[in-house]
């Protein structure tokens, strides 16, 4: 795409390239072929005169499909039924390549030529016969490639503003993301400084460190996974200093060379805490784990929560996952995988078939004994996030 004072001009696209080739060709070869298989000397003239008539074609391409479209305003002003000036321009131009073509062939007439040479170039009834018939067949397939460039063009502008409804609504779901984690960030510091905790200005300048992400680098379409995880990092330490709570933070796999989306994973940490702090019986805990291999991007966030099963599934409907869900529709629409699963301590005892199904379709997202135990035996909220990845 080349641009004229911000206007773009697109090139031809090498397909209409090799359709006005084929065309050029198509009269010269087949009379090559069939007329003169024997005398190659007389193929380089045939094709000679194909490529001086192509320029003809192609402008006859552009009017003519303007016309039949509708889209010359020009036009549209002198002729309101445009049926006339199809039919005056077809005539013109038709006139115009038989002329052109008489013209040569009378030249040509002029040098030594053998007896079938001399017959094909002759101006009588058959040379002029074919010579219509051909002219009719190449208008019509000019008329044809301009459909098909228009088809083409129709379907570059549709990608591009499926492209720009995608940058806008990403940049709206971002927008809402953005201030529901600072609020909560805010309301953490908040909490510090009542209690005068000497860590609020390690907070602060977390806080700090996050701004500067959320302002220099989520503008950006991907960032290095290892920006995300720092973020996130930052984010945690927050909470930590806020919460006391067993949080873990875990990343496995070689993470430099991978570039992801920003913002992509917060919410659903963010999701895992407030339901962990969200109770203040038994020991809270919060396992997040950043897991990278075998081409994917895997987060698994498993918390405890005092919410029944009830509350725990209108939590999965949550502005943050809500918002978060359709940010993976529009980023990965066929190559994530986001599984949500909610336990109760109360009942997985008494269910034996509850329990059974929900070890089925936990083990193939936590084959550590340990973990699974875990989230089997207590109240939990897990979040399985699974992302094809690409290395830079």
């Amino acid at each position: 795409m080349e641009y004229d004072n911000d206007r773009p001009r697109k090139r031809p696209p090498r397909l209409e390239i090799f359709y006005w080739i084929v065309l050029a060709l198509l009269t010269p070869l087949t009379n090559s072929i069939t007329l003169f298989p024997r005398d190659p000397r007389i193929w380089p003239v045939l094709l000679l005169i194909a490529g001086l008539l192509l320029p003809v074609y192609i402008i006859y391409s552009r009017v003519m499909g303007s016309a039949l479209t509708r889209s010359n305003r020009t036009i549209l002003s002198i002729w309101r039924n445009p049926v006339p000036f199809i039919i005056l321009l077809s005539v013109l131009f038709f006139l115009i390549i038989q002329t052109f073509i008489q013209a040569v062939y009378t030249l040509i007439l002029k040098f030594p030529l053998s007896a079938g040479e001399h017959f094909y170039f002759a101006l009588r009834s058959p040379t002029v016969a074919r010579e219509c018939w051909w002219t009719l067949v190449n208008m019509a397939l000019s008329v044809a490639l301009f459909y098909i460039r228009k088809a083409d063009d129709e379907k570059d502008l549709i990608y591009a503003m499926q492209k720009e409804n995608t940058f806008y609504q990403l940049r709206y779901l971002r927008s809402q993301l953005n201030p529901h984690f600072l609020f909560n960030t805010l309301n953490s510091i908040y909490s510090l400084t009542l209690q005068k905790s000497d860590k609020a200005p390690e907070v602060v300048i977390r806080l700090a460190d996050i701004m500067r992400y959320l302002i220099y680098e989520c503008n950006e379409e991907k960032i290095p996974l290892d920006k995300e995880i720092e973020f996130i990092r930052n984010y945690i330490e927050i909470e930590k200093m806020r919460h006391s709570a067993d949080i873990r933070f875990t990343v496995e796999g070689a993470t430099n060379g991978i570039h992801i989306e920003p913002y992509i994973f917060i919410s659903f940490i963010e999701n895992g805490f407030k339901h962990a702090m969200d109770h203040s019986f038994g020991d809270p805990f919060i396992f997040i784990t950043l897991r990278v291999g075998d081409g994917q991007l895997t987060l698994n966030v498993i918390n405890s929560t005092s919410a029944d099963l009830e509350m725990q599934a209108r939590r999965i409907n949550g502005k943050g996952i809500s918002h978060s869900r359709s940010l993976l529709e529009l980023l990965y629409p066929a190559s994530y995988d986001l599984d949500i699963i909610q336990t109760e301590k109360d009942e997985s005892r008494t269910s034996e078939i509850r329990m059974r199904n929900a070890r089925e379709r936990l083990e193939n997202l936590y084959p550590d004994s340990h973990t699974l135990d875990v989230i089997l035996n207590k109240s939990t909220f897990t979040v399985s996030l699974i992302l094809k990845t690409a290395r830079a």
